[in-house]
């Protein structure tokens, strides 16, 4: 038991200090003229642009932008993974979990309304983030603003091979 609980808290300050960097270059990045990634070398992953389905209502989707990922040392089968998701005005994403990973958000830029499994909805400003339990239910994710964008920073600790969203099918 020992050495499962000082291997957890190594894969939290591991994690924790990987969150630190990569917000750290997303709003060094966020704040230039500049694509985040310039000049570095990508993955197929990295390279892509996922967007989300679009609501009945037809309100804009948010679209996801890796920005790392790489398998954790020491942790075998865990990969962290940062992006960043960006948020038109007024949109909204379509329910989701994250399989079994532990995710970070970090509000970059805006205000976002979140709401997980059967808690509150909540608002979030910039500089402000949350937790989401491997497994969470993300009933609500939107852009607060009818005219200014959104910008999230997102920490994915996942099973390696893994998706990191999977849309909850339609009742």
């Amino acid at each position: 038991m020992q050495a499962i609980t000082g291997r957890r808290r190594r894969v939290g300050i591991a994690a924790g200090l990987l969150a630190v960097a990569t917000l750290t270059a997303a709003t060094a990045c966020s704040a230039s003229d500049q694509p985040a990634a310039a000049g570095e070398p990508t993955t197929p992953a990295a390279s892509a642009s996922v967007s989300a389905s679009v609501s009945a209502s037809a309100r804009p989707a948010e679209s996801l932008k890796p920005l790392l990922q790489q398998a954790l040392p020491d942790v075998k089968g865990k990969t962290f993974t940062s992006a960043v998701v960006e948020l038109p005005p007024n949109a909204i994403a379509a329910p989701h979990r994250h399989g079994q990973a532990f995710v970070y958000a970090y509000v970059l830029e805006g205000t976002v309304r979140s709401k997980l499994d059967d808690k509150p909805v909540t608002t979030f400003h910039q500089g402000e983030n949350w937790v989401e339990q491997p497994g969470t239910d993300h009933v609500l994710t939107e852009n607060a603003s009818q005219t200014e964008p959104a910008k999230l920073l997102v920490v994915f600790v996942s099973n390696t091979g893994d998706k990191l969203k999977v849309d909850d099918p339609k009742p």
